[in-house]
């Protein structure tokens, strides 16, 4: 058992806290508005658009100017910092696989860096108050939001082999 809880046969955690390691600074730029809770968020993005509950970022007035260039229609990528996670576990036993797994062969919110990141759809925007309407999310309400990219097909699917 560790501080955070009872663990999954075949996991192990870190024998360290990695936030008493962190060495860099990171600047929250707004908050993701859900309906999600613990105990009431969907598994994924795919499990929350099924859901069919939109969700909007809410940023801080000092970032609005930063949506310049965005519109409605539009896919972007999220990072957010999922604050609410462990942070303890390098090797997860997720409920989903057969075996435990690395915590970077999961897209897992336990984590030594908890981000995450998702591609959604712009559903609405309204610039001037930073307030951005997205198709789904699967994090809770309030989630810090770390940084919002263009999605662009060219960029962002890898090439084939």
């Amino acid at each position: 058992m560790t501080s955070f809880g009872e663990m999954r046969e075949g996991e192990i955690a870190l024998g360290f806290d990695p936030a008493e390691r962190a060495r860099a600074g990171v600047t929250f730029i707004g908050r993701i508005r859900s309906e999600w809770q613990p105990g009431t968020a969907p598994r994924n993005l795919t499990q929350a658009r099924a859901d069919g509950h939109g969700a909007r970022i809410e940023l801080d007035p000092a970032y609005a100017p930063g949506l310049a260039g965005l519109e409605e229609g539009r896919a972007i990528w999220v990072l957010y910092w999922m604050d609410r996670g462990r942070r303890d576990l390098i090797v997860q036993a997720p409920r989903h696989t057969p075996d435990p797994r690395g915590v970077f062969a999961l897209r897992s919110p336990v984590r030594p860096n908890p981000v995450a990141m998702a591609a959604v759809w712009i559903t609405s925007l309204d610039a001037g108050r930073g307030i951005i309407g997205i198709d789904a999310i699967d994090a809770f309400d309030g989630t810090p939001v770390i940084d919002i990219k263009p999605w662009m097909g060219g960029i962002d699917v890898p090439p084939e082999r």
